[in-house]
Formats: C-alpha cells, structure tokens, sequence
C-alpha cells in the first residue's frame, strides 16, 4: 500500500481521537481553535496538494 494513501485516512482517525478525547474532558476545548484555525488549515491542505504536483 502506497503512503499517500494512508495520510487522509490517519490525518482523520487522529482528528476524531483528539476531538473524542476533548469530548470526554481529557483535553482542553477544541472547538475555539478549529474555529479560528480552520482557514489556515485549509491553506496548509491546499500548498501539500500543489507541492506534491511539482516536479
């Protein structure tokens, strides 16, 4: 199995384990930083995606 397939899938299951461990009180509140945040991810996802096109 190629890595590039196993990053959307692992970036994933670790969002839903800190968003589930945020859930339960074992972490701080994450929803006001994905509600900052969230363009600047979106950025990072975007410039990941054109630098793996590069040659």
């Amino acid at each position: 199995m190629k890595t590039r397939t196993l990053v959307a899938p692992l970036i994933l299951i670790t969002l839903g384990t800190l968003f589930l461990l945020s859930n339960l009180g074992l972490l701080p509140p994450l929803g006001p930083l994905f509600a900052r945040g969230w363009p600047l991810i979106l950025i990072a996802v975007g410039a990941s995606l054109l630098l793996r096109r590069m040659p």
